[in-house]
């Protein structure tokens, strides 16, 4: 079949793509009022609707008030205004024995704190996220996300700080590589990523950050060779590089966000005097939007889009643009982490959420998603991979709204297999 096909830059699309984000965006977006007047309002009205929010929150369930009924501890339970207040860590931890197509049968610690920095009325839920794992495959992986959120939301600090000693598969570049035909590969990565955002408006921030990437020890087995054909077989490879981000972001609660938008522009330049082994740039473009469709018992449909851009240089193999492998690992739910990987990425997914029991103990989710990148070398676009499936919620905590995610996703090639999380996926 002969496709039409737009030219963008080096990219090219098939036509009716650019235009469909184009409408996306345009439709999703939310017009931003900075006057003192309109600022009152909305901020009186994001009152309003928090305190409408927690009334439904109290009447939830969540795994602990499973447990205490069956237990009936003579300990004294705290109230719900007790827990809903600044300083309060809310935790929620799940020791579990899994298996996932990355990683094989896994051990793993998924932790989530979150909390206020100060009033829940006009500061936003913080999130603390420390999922230590080790697996069978010896794959051991450190990592801890954070956002944080200072009083009246005024600043925004966002930090990724990861560690992994990471035996696994490659699938080389290009979105026609088949499932057989990967290499094994080990490695160890450190990553350090830093921003502060400060608001410039009534929920939109900006600001500077760093990004360190740092592949080292590195080792591939296979007769395909991927890796060693595209870097020359380097043992290490950094990316150290400048980041300015704009940022739009009006969920109160990243755990479980309901009726929201948020977009994120990243732009990060990699310089020669932070160490890097080549120069490149990278454009991250990404959009969420939240539809409530009922509010008790809750259905939501969300909406994702997820887009990087590489440029300027050769960039570290370990470095492109890959499935999976974006700030919490969530992507291409079917396939596994590394399973496409080029120069650039363009994904859009989209999930329904609703509550299986009317307290919220027990939800599920169904959900569909389709991926690209680019063939290599000629940086064409012309496959799209499609993921599918379904997953169960079981809350863990009714306050920080954090839910354990266990889904089951199948894509193209016979590609299938378990994705956990704690928190929604996005």
């Amino acid at each position: 079949m002969n496709r039409k096909r737009v030219v963008f830059g080096k990219y090219r699309l098939w036509k009716g793509w650019p235009i469909s984000i184009l409408i996306y965006v345009v439709c999703t977006s939310i017009p931003i009022n900075i006057t003192a007047q309109s600022s009152n309002f909305i901020l009186k009205d994001t009152i309003s609707s928090r305190k409408k929010r927690d009334s439904i929150r109290y009447t939830q369930k969540d795994a602990m008030d499973a447990i205490n009924k069956v237990v009936r501890p003579k300990t004294k339970i705290t109230s719900d205004s007790q827990n809903i207040r600044p300083g309060k860590i809310l935790t929620s931890i799940f020791p579990a024995v899994g298996y996932s197509l990355s990683n094989g049968v896994t051990f793993i610690l998924a932790t989530n704190f979150s909390f206020y920095m100060d009033s829940p009325a006009t500061t936003d839920l913080s999130v603390v996220t420390f999922n230590p794992l080790y697996s069978l495959k010896q794959q051991v992986i450190i990592p801890i996300i954070s956002s944080i959120w200072l009083n009246d939301n005024k600043i925004n600090l966002l930090g990724d700080y990861r560690f992994y000693q990471y035996p696994s598969l490659t699938y080389g570049l290009g979105g026609r590589r088949l499932l057989s035909q990967s290499d094994s590969v080990d490695y160890a990565y450190i990553k350090i990523s830093q921003d502060a955002l400060y608001r410039i408006a009534h929920n939109l921030y900006a600001g500077p950050g760093y990004d360190l990437d740092y592949h080292y020890n590195i080792h591939e087995f296979g007769d395909a060779r991927q890796y060693e054909r595209y870097t020359e077989d380097a043992s290490k490879t950094t990316s150290s590089g400048l980041v300015a981000r704009i940022k739009y972001d009006d969920r109160t609660n990243m755990n479980n966000p309901t009726n929201a938008f948020y977009a994120d522009f990243i732009y990060r330049d990699n310089l020669r005097q932070l160490g890097r082994t080549s120069g490149w740039q990278e454009i991250e473009i990404e959009f969420r939007k939240y539809i409530q469709l009922a509010k008790h018992p809750r259905d939501i449909l969300g909406f994702w889009s997820w887009n990087e851009f590489t440029y300027g240089g050769k960039v570290p193999y370990f470095d492109l643009p890959s499935t999976g492998w974006d700030e919490y690992s969530n992507t291409g739910r079917g396939y596994i982490q590394g399973r496409f990987r080029g120069a650039d990425i363009v994904y859009l997914e989209g999930e329904n959420r609703f509550d299986i029991l009317n307290n919220g103990l027990l939800g599920g989710v169904v959900f569909c998603n389709g991926e690209s990148v680019p063939n290599y070398p000629n940086n064409r676009f012309s496959t799209i991979h499609v993921g599918k499936g379904i997953g169960l919620r079981i809350k863990l905590n009714k306050y920080s709204e954090t839910n354990l995610c266990i889904d089951y996703g199948w894509g193209d090639g016979g590609s299938q297999g378990f994705f956990f999380n704690v928190g929604e996926v996005f």
